[in-house]
């Protein structure tokens, strides 16, 4: 009952969120054993991850990299106000050791305006596929200690065993400021 109740939230949660145009592509995420679908426009292909690789994400790699992994949908008016704001830290840090990945939680009939988003923002390599309607409650309590998939944009930054999770959309300053606690 517990998990058809968590479900229904996250559906419930994402509709929520006004819808608006845009789209996305790729991925940087390092992650292997994925489905690509084609891209006539010789543009980088989507990438589909399973919950398996996404769980992968989420692991604790002891290297010095500070992993940025923000969920999004292209219909979701508060990310798509906070882009911007993660190009702009990507831009900046693109030399130091900081890998920031996209996580789209677009249905899977809007990935091709996903593709479009991702092309015209310049993030196909950061942009990867997950299908919304896998998530499951186990996705949420094995990887976040404070989201349960209640609502988007969130995102996940993690260095070792240091983290941080936001649920909502962060000004540029509270982006900064995170990451920024991470990096020292």
């Amino acid at each position: 009952m517990k998990k058809i109740i968590l479900s229904s939230l996250f559906a419930i949660t994402l509709v929520a969120c006004k819808k608006e145009s845009a789209s996305t592509e790729s991925n940087s995420a390092q992650v292997s054993e994925t489905t690509e679908t084609t891209s006539p426009d010789n543009a980088p292909a989507l990438v589909e991850i399973s919950l398996e690789k996404a769980n992968e994400l989420f692991a604790t790699k002891e290297n010095d990299t500070l992993y940025v992994t923000n969920f999004f949908a292209t219909w979701c008016g508060p990310c798509m106000k906070e882009i911007p704001h993660f190009k702009d830290k990507m831009a900046e840090l693109k030399d130091k050791p900081v890998k920031f990945t996209f996580i789209s939680l677009d249905d899977k009939t809007d990935w091709d305006s996903v593709k479009d988003f991702g092309a015209e923002h310049q993030l196909s390599k950061n942009i990867v596929l997950l299908d919304g309607a896998s998530l499951n409650p186990e996705f949420f309590t094995k990887n976040f200690k404070t989201w349960q998939g209640e609502s988007i944009p969130f995102t996940f930054m993690k260095k070792k065993n240091a983290s941080n999770e936001t649920v909502g959309s962060m000004t540029k300053d509270q982006l900064d400021a995170k990451i920024s606690a991470l990096l020292k």
